[in-house]
């Protein structure tokens, strides 16, 4: 299946799948996710992956056909197969890139647009700020073995709202410690009287990968409200860039200017990796996380699309 999103995002220069999924087929770890796959003889022609978040929500996934077997109408063809599998539930598809066969594909299949991403950039070879932290607040870096329980429960007080990043568990984390490209040094934490208050975990993507571990993670609103972490999929990049993979930031701290000063942090820890450019994911109608990234020299420059299929009452 990797192999599979490899030459999707090859194609189409977006990823197909997400950081979950492909932890997912690396790790497993989700009981009650389906895999869903298309064969032509021996080839392996498209692939399907349904989580399952919560009842009352359905099943959130993913699907991507090869290059190679693309007009053939494989891709109606696994769609309506996903939607067999869960006749009595709704059920959410992930487009990464905005792609118009994406579109074409959940018209055709009776999905509808209700959620977009926002991937948002900017140069690091201009100045960054100095970052001004609250009174009372201190900084420093993440220590793997130590710091795992405590800033669990933190993420989830800060994205209690967000239908992924919040039900982050410590077996999600530790996957993603366990990934080439985690550096505790990149990972600040934001300290008030011994208790963590907030954090900006950043992440670098090199150009050798082909389709980095990124996204979900993407970046949290510096504000403590929800992340940029619908699942974004990174595809091949051409020099290494960096990410504001996420932030967030304990509601108790809200309007104090924590989440601005933990985001230039890590904006300067990666300016001081040289680090020519950084990226982050936003949701398009978080208009005070678009109004603070645009402030800090940010811009629109792609969009993952989620398209929905309600079945409506049994």
């Amino acid at each position: 299946m990797l192999s599979l999103a490899a030459a999707a995002a090859r194609a189409d220069g977006v990823g197909p799948l997400s950081e979950q999924v492909r932890l997912h087929l690396r790790y497993g770890g989700d009981p009650a996710a389906r895999n869903l796959l298309l064969r032509l003889g021996p080839d392996l022609a498209g692939y399907a992956h349904l989580g399952f978040a919560d009842p009352a929500e359905g099943r959130s996934g993913e699907l991507v056909i090869h290059p190679a077997y693309r007009r053939r109408g494989l891709g109606l063809a696994l769609a309506r197969a996903v939607l067999a599998e869960e006749s009595a539930l709704p059920v959410q598809i992930w487009a990464h890139g905005d792609l118009p066969a994406a579109a074409r594909l959940a018209a055709a299949t009776g999905f509808r647009r209700v959620r977009a991403l926002w991937q948002m950039r900017r140069s690091l070879r201009d100045a960054v700020d100095e970052p001004r932290l609250p009174p009372g607040v201190s900084l420093r870096t993440f220590v793997p073995g130590q710091d795992e329980d405590d800033w669990i429960l933190l993420n989830a007080r800060a994205f209690a709202s967000h239908p992924e990043q919040g039900k982050w568990t410590r077996a999600d984390l530790e996957h993603r410690e366990a990934a080439p490209w985690f550096d505790p040094d990149g990972f600040f934490l934001a300290e008030r009287d011994g208790h963590l208050a907030g954090f900006h975990w950043t992440k670098i993507h090199k150009p050798e990968a082909a389709q980095p571990d990124a996204g979900q993670a993407g970046a949290g609103q510096p504000e403590g409200g929800p992340p940029e972490t619908g699942q974004p999929a990174a595809g091949p990049v051409a020099e290494p860039v960096g990410e504001v993979y996420v932030v967030g930031v304990d509601p108790a701290e809200q309007g104090t200017g924590l989440g601005r000063a933990l985001t230039l942090a890590g904006l300067r820890y990666l300016q001081e990796r040289k680090m020519p450019a950084v990226m982050l994911y936003t949701e398009s109608d978080n208009t005070p996380a678009i109004r603070l990234y645009s402030s800090l020299g940010f811009a629109h420059i792609a969009t993952d699309v989620m398209y929905a299929d309600d079945p409506g009452p049994p």
